[in-house]
């Protein structure tokens, strides 16, 4: 059975996108058939952070009954396939909630897993994602702001009638200031799927355009997103913190 995600944030910066590319490739090496969507259709980045952002067809030509969504899915080296969204300022628009159903539902039956980068915020446009879609994931960081706009979302997807079926934590630094993961889960009211450590490798994988899975598959953030997918899966992975991780937390505290 196809599951149908959207991987949501209530503002933007908080790494929601990375969150996509990752837990596409990370699923992927775990067996799973994944096909990753770019929802963004103002502000398109799935692309870019996998390195192919010149498609000749994309979701907006499907949305305007141009082309097959089938028309519009590559395949990605990393063992996944993609339905990206156009770059340029000639094919925003604001897409429908209605119509995105449609297209999202003619790939039921394709994959085991269907995951939707929407636009960050509360928008017309992150609504239409989080309407069509049966599920919703919320990426948030572990401060105040990020929170306080999570917790509308979540609000959102129950307006909608979108099972809120969890959080993933992002760019932790283990700073006094930040909300303890168990009151994260309290204050949204949706259980923990993961969290992801701050990593200079996943800012230079993105730099080289794939995901931290593929490109340092060793390092801690990408041992945390295969955690984060293994949860989806209904499989189970450990991670394996290096010694200097424990004790640069536990000198924290």
């Amino acid at each position: 059975m196809t599951r149908v995600i959207c991987v949501a944030s209530g503002k933007g910066g908080v790494g929601k996108t990375t969150v996509v590319s990752n837990l596409s490739a990370a699923l992927a090496a775990l067996g799973k058939s994944v096909i990753a969507i770019d929802g963004n259709l103002t502000t398109s980045n799935l692309g870019l952070h996998l390195g192919i952002s010149m498609y000749p067809i994309t979701l907006q030509d499907v949305l305007r009954g141009n082309a097959n969504i089938r028309d519009a899915i590559y395949y990605h080296h990393d063992g996944f396939k993609v339905v990206p969204a156009d770059v340029s300022m000639d094919k925003i628009m604001s897409p429908d909630a209605h119509r995105l159903l449609d297209v999202f539902y003619k790939l039921v039956g394709d994959a085991d897993f269907v995951l939707i980068d929407s636009a960050a915020g509360l928008g017309k446009e992150a609504s239409a994602s989080i309407k069509a879609a049966d599920e919703m994931i919320i990426v948030t960081n572990p401060e105040l702001t990020a929170l306080t706009d999570a917790l509308k979302l979540a609000q959102l997807a129950k307006r909608f009638e979108t099972e809120n079926i969890g959080i993933v934590v992002n760019r932790v630094r283990n700073e006094s200031h930040e909300f303890p993961l168990s009151d994260i889960e309290g204050f949204l009211n949706a259980p923990l799927l993961g969290k992801v450590h701050e990593d200079h490798k996943v800012r230079k994988a993105i730099a080289e355009k794939r995901p931290v899975v593929a490109h340092s598959p060793r390092s801690v953030s990408a041992q945390q997103f295969m955690a984060i997918a293994a949860k989806l899966a209904g499989e189970e992975y450990k991670v394996r913190m290096p010694t200097l991780y424990r004790m640069w937390g536990w000198l924290r505290h």
